[in-house]
């Protein structure tokens, strides 16, 4: 068995397939509600620890206007201010870190012990969620979990995850998702 997968291993390396990295491994997007420090060396009037991203994910920087802060990186929100500043400043050295991670929300409602939402960082899945939560009530009916995302329910089956059976429905939660225990 072990050949068989070395060889599969060496095949994808051959033909150059990229590999995809795991959860915890994959860089943090900002999300509304995060704030964020930046700062921009040599230029204290352009230093902030405290810069919200709005609902709508985005926030203001002074010479830089706007920014969409959705779905970029940090690094990807140090190189567009870097971008913007150069208008003004010669070779701008921009900093920008997180400060509070806000906007990475679930929420567990139902028969759980502790309702509410819950602040992930960087990720969970349904069962780690479900721990969070306190567990099910004694009225929970497990085998009858939903994760709402948007306009989509995904079903999840506690029973058959605590026995090892159909692990991909124990999905990564986003931010957003709801998992209803009823």
């Amino acid at each position: 068995m072990r050949a068989i997968v070395k060889g599969l291993l060496w095949s994808l390396t051959a033909l150059g397939a990229q590999s995809v990295a795991p959860a915890d491994e994959r860089p943090y997007t900002v999300k509304a509600g995060d704030v964020l420090a930046v700062a921009v060396w040599k230029e204290p009037d352009l230093t902030s620890n405290a810069v919200l991203v709005r609902p709508d994910g985005t926030f203001s920087f002074p010479l830089v206007g706007q920014v969409d802060a959705r779905g970029k990186t940090v690094q990807e929100l140090q190189n567009l201010i870097t971008e913007r500043l150069k208008k003004y400043i010669a070779d701008p050295v921009v900093t920008v870190s997180v400060q509070e991670v806000k906007g990475n929300k679930v929420y567990v409602i139902g028969q759980v012990t502790k309702p509410g939402e819950f602040v992930v960082n960087p990720s969970v899945n349904v069962m780690q969620a479900l721990s969070m939560a306190g567990g099910g009530t004694a009225f929970a009916s497990l085998n009858n979990i939903i994760i709402l995302r948007g306009q989509v329910a995904l079903p999840f089956h506690y029973n058959d995850v605590v026995h090892g059976k159909d692990l991909q429905q124990n999905v990564e939660l986003q931010a957003g998702d709801i998992v209803v225990v009823p």
